[in-house]
């Protein structure tokens, strides 16, 4: 969940960038700053307070992450709401961070936007800003209500979104071979990023008593891309058109 926001941010601002702007790497940049910054307060105010770290309860099973559907009722007629949050912090912890988020984004990202982003027209520079003001209350009530399965799929779902993402930049970016890749940093940037996403989700589902068996497996983290560029001149929608058009 704390990765989500960082991925969106950079998937709009990629989005949104325009291919002749030059303020997307910036953009990209601020966007870790914020996350990170955001994770780093978000640990020093949760308890103990000043430290990197927090001391959780921990999670048993899924109904743990529910207690508010467990309160008693003593008369059947009357409940009582005397619950906690049994997997402290893991579950409140995600909305402080997204709002340690948000601040930081409304402070730094508009006189970022404002300043370098030249190459877009006025009402196309601050789109990747209003996609956030979207999807971040999207993600609190996705927290909100699936948060303890989203603590058991999250490996999946990362590699899932990661995998889509790429697919969705590389298309929209128009990249069909590995030099279309190299030609610019910025390309290789995003590329790297997700690596690490596939790396991350193939670790989380791995388990810690067979990681010698598991950590091979990262291997196969350049894959979705070799594939991609591999099979994309047979996707080609003109070369399809052309061949339909002859009868092939």
């Amino acid at each position: 969940m704390a990765m989500l926001p960082l991925v969106l941010h950079w998937f709009f601002i990629e989005w949104y960038s325009g291919k002749k702007s030059s303020s997307a790497l910036s953009q990209h940049v601020t966007a870790l700053f914020e996350c990170g910054m955001a994770a780093i307060i978000t640990l020093l105010v949760s308890e103990p307070v000043g430290v990197l770290s927090i001391r959780s309860c921990r999670v048993l099973m899924l109904s743990d992450w529910y207690t508010m559907l467990y309160n008693p009722s003593p008369d059947y007629v009357t409940t009582v709401h005397c619950t906690h949050e049994a997997v402290y912090p893991l579950y409140t912890i995600v909305f402080v961070y997204y709002a340690f988020c948000l601040v930081l984004m409304m402070l730094l990202r508009p006189l970022l936007v404002k300043k370098i982003a030249c190459g877009l027209g006025k009402s196309e520079r601050f789109k990747s800003i209003y996609a956030a003001l979207y999807f971040f209350p999207i993600l609190t009530v996705l927290q909100a209500v699936g948060g303890g399965l989203l603590y058991y799929a999250f490996p999946y779902i990362i590699l899932v979104l990661s995998l889509v993402t790429l697919a969705v930049y590389m298309s929209a970016s128009e990249i069909e071979n590995c030099y279309d890749l190299l030609v610019r940093k910025k390309r290789l940037i995003v590329l790297f990023s997700h690596w690490l996403l596939h790396a991350y989700g193939i670790v989380s589902i791995s388990r810690a008593d067979r990681l010698e068996h598991d950590l091979p497996l990262l291997a196969l983290v350049p894959t979705p891309a070799l594939f991609y560029l591999f099979t994309a001149k047979f996707t080609e929608p003109s070369r399809i058109l052309s061949e339909g058009a002859n009868g092939h």
